[in-house]
């Protein structure tokens, strides 16, 4: 099935969220120190993906026009009132805001390229092992958050499910309309883009700067967009 990759990725998330929350109850200074260990380590790893990109003005452009964007769209402020609905709805149960764990957990599920290659393969050649190894990393992930976020890291698990899935869906059709080339060419400015969006993420989470960062994701197409047109 091409959503089975898709399915593992929001069950792992799920899974790992679940176990975190039974954690939960753990001294707040041990809480306060592994959220810095967390910003630290998605600081590095953002830094990591940003420099993987071969046309760094490129994604400056992706990355100021998708701002643009995603300011006029008000994207952030709507992701985070999709996370204060679910906070009504569910209650604010254990530590940690719903919203601030479902919007940030959803950022970094989303962002990168991983998820959008393993979607790609489930679709394509029904290979799921990289889905399923990041199934194993966001599952972990999950966990860890959840200590420090709350229970709100579970919601995650459903956009990673609609984002991973349409693209599994899709990918034959993907595949049919470009160029192995130009998808080399966008994974890795995507990664870039994706990059500066996890280091900021890390910023956030050790309360160093407060970015929009979801008004950042049109940047994803704008890459798309510059890549197609670029010299």
């Amino acid at each position: 099935m091409f959503i089975t990759g898709s399915l593992v990725n929001g069950i792992a998330i799920g899974a790992g969220a679940l176990l975190g929350a039974s954690l939960a109850r753990i001294p707040e200074g041990i809480k306060g120190t592994v959220m810095h260990a967390i910003g630290l380590a998605v600081v590095v790893l953002g830094l990591q993906m940003g420099l993987k990109g071969e046309n760094f003005l490129l994604v400056i452009l992706s990355l100021t026009a998708g701002a643009v964007v995603g300011e006029l769209l008000k994207i952030d402020e709507r992701l985070n009132d999709l996370g204060n609905w679910l906070e009504q709805k569910v209650g604010s149960k254990g530590s940690g805001s719903i919203s601030q764990g479902f919007v940030t957990a959803t950022l970094i599920f989303v962002i990168g390229a991983m998820g959008v290659i393993g979607a790609l393969d489930s679709g394509i050649r029904g290979n799921h092992e990289v889905l399923f190894t990041k199934s194993l990393i966001d599952g972990i992930t999950a966990l860890i958050l959840t200590t420090t976020l709350g229970i709100g890291v579970l919601f995650s698990a459903v956009p990673v499910l609609l984002y991973e899935g349409l693209i599994a869906l899709f990918a034959t059709q993907i595949d049919r309309f470009v160029s192995p080339e130009w998808m080399d060419a966008f994974i890795l400015e995507m990664t870039a883009a994706g990059g500066v969006m996890i280091f900021a993420i890390g910023l956030n989470l050790l309360q160093i700067t407060n970015i929009r960062i979801a008004n950042l994701l049109p940047a994803i197409a704008f890459v798309a967009l510059f890549v197609t047109i670029w010299p």
